[in-house]
């Protein structure tokens, strides 16, 4: 098996992979020292593609389980796919559901899936001027890939305007160059998690993220 990414998620998948009797050999691209308890560590970048390919069949690798997003988004399990290696994550077309926020709310629009109320902006003149149809606080989102970090809650309209600007200035890179402005929500929010090979559907569980405290 072979287990790309090197965080926190990648850590406790090496943990409980390793511990799996379908599993001979681990081994992680690129890993971290943590993991290396668990997997032989290959110093291969999770977006190095041509390398993941021949790692796989350097050292004959049956099953490739993919930790972060960016991988995905760019095509990775399908790459695999294509050679007859066998993948855990989905193909690109599904990752856009992480990939663009934009995709997504309107992907629960159109499925009358309730969301908060939302305007895609691609441009920062067009952003300031969706504003006017939202009361503050408002949630500034960068589309893309930004590692956690590419969601403001402004609480006043300068503080709005100023995370349009920044986004479009590339505090957040390619992933700022469409933003969501969406409408703020209270509440408890909760996730809830399924596996699908396209056809069916397992519900294995939810969890939470606390937000901030009150």
């Amino acid at each position: 098996i072979l287990l790309v990414g090197s965080g926190g998620r990648e850590h406790a998948l090496s943990w409980q992979l390793a511990q799996s009797p379908s599993c001979r050999k681990l081994y992680a691209a690129p890993g971290n020292p943590g993991i290396e308890a668990f997997a032989e560590c290959l110093a291969i970048a999770a977006d190095d593609f041509d390398g993941l390919i021949a790692a796989c069949t350097a050292h004959g690798i049956d099953f490739v389980v993919v930790g972060p997003e960016a991988p995905l988004v760019a095509g990775l399990a399908d790459r695999l796919r294509a050679l007859g290696i066998a993948v855990f994550g989905p193909g690109a077309a599904a990752a856009q559901l992480e990939g663009s926020k934009g995709f997504t709310k309107d992907l629960c629009q159109r499925a009358n899936i309730p969301t908060a109320a939302y305007v895609r902006c691609a441009s920062a003149a067009a952003a300031l001027a969706a504003l006017d149809g939202f009361t503050v606080p408002v949630v500034i989102k960068a589309d893309g890939l930004a590692a956690g970090k590419g969601v403001v809650i402004a609480e006043t309209r300068d503080a709005a305007e100023a995370a349009i600007a920044d986004m479009f200035d590339g505090a957040f890179g390619s992933a700022g160059a469409e933003v969501v402005i969406e409408e703020f929500m209270t509440g408890e929010e909760a996730s809830f998690f399924a596996l699908s090979d396209g056809t069916d559907v397992v519900a294995f569980g939810s969890a939470q993220d606390h937000k901030r405290v009150g």
